[in-house]
């Protein structure tokens, strides 16, 4: 199966380079649609009609996406994707508080600087095959210092970096099983486990002869099930509620 990406960014420049760091990054075979404005990437995703990707049912699996576009800003789309089932990473020139909060609240499941070397943005993105946040490293900095200075006094600002990923609570999570509805499926059940057994997302995928971002959309819906934001939360709670 091809994988489908999506860039959105109005720089042309900026766009041949992304369009570089995907190719570099992962070995799938993949198409990457280009979109310089907002217009464009709605229509390229089809908001307004089934909710599918471009040419065919098959949905875009990554999306990058700019801040700062022609016709917007790239936060109201992030917003329209609230449900949409890709892997959503901003790619900015900003790297200050007041951009970098507010875009992991949207929703955005990583947030990379365009001006870091080529070599570190593909690392950066191949972290996602091991299910882990793409975060530039100076955001990452940016970010512990914030939690140091700050202690518990900004959870608005903690939550929204689960959202991405990357860090979790110091809060007890609720030990009460899921409702009917929301117990795992056998497949998220069989991908509990081997997160539990400490293999990464690729070594997964490989196990259970499915692609990558496959087992990346059974882990996000593992995370909500259970209300956690962490593999560590989930395989301790997984076990104390004998879901595996």
């Amino acid at each position: 199966m091809t994988v489908k990406v999506l860039i959105v960014e109005d720089n042309p420049v900026a766009r041949s380079f992304l369009s570089r760091v995907v190719h570099e990054s992962f070995s799938d075979d993949k198409t990457i649609t280009e979109a310089g404005d907002l217009e464009t990437a709605r229509r390229e995703i089809e908001l307004g009609g089934t909710g599918h990707g471009a040419c065919g049912p098959e949905p875009f699996r990554l999306i990058l996406l700019d801040l700062e576009l022609p016709d917007g800003n790239g936060l109201e789309l992030l917003a329209e994707l609230a449900h949409y089932p890709a892997t959503k990473i901003v790619t900015t020139l900003y790297s200050d508080d007041e951009h970098l909060f507010p875009t992991l609240q949207c929703g955005a499941d990583g947030y990379l600087l365009k001006e870091d070397r080529f070599e570190v943005l593909v690392e950066e993105l191949q972290k996602i095959v091991r299910g882990q946040p793409p975060l530039s490293p100076a955001i990452a900095r940016r970010l512990l210092a914030h939690f140091r200075g700050h202690g518990d006094a900004d959870h608005a600002a903690e939550s929204s970096l689960a959202h991405a990923g990357g860090f979790t609570s110091s809060r007890p999570v609720p030990l009460e099983r899921p409702p009917e509805h929301e117990r795992l499926t056998p497949r998220e059940t069989e991908v509990l486990t081997y997160l539990s057994k400490g293999f990464t997302i690729k070594e997964i995928a490989s196990l259970m002869g499915i692609k990558w971002f496959t087992v990346n959309d059974h882990i996000k819906s593992i995370y909500r099930k259970l209300n956690v934001s962490s593999r560590a939360e989930a395989a301790v709670l997984a076990t104390k509620q004998g879901l595996v």
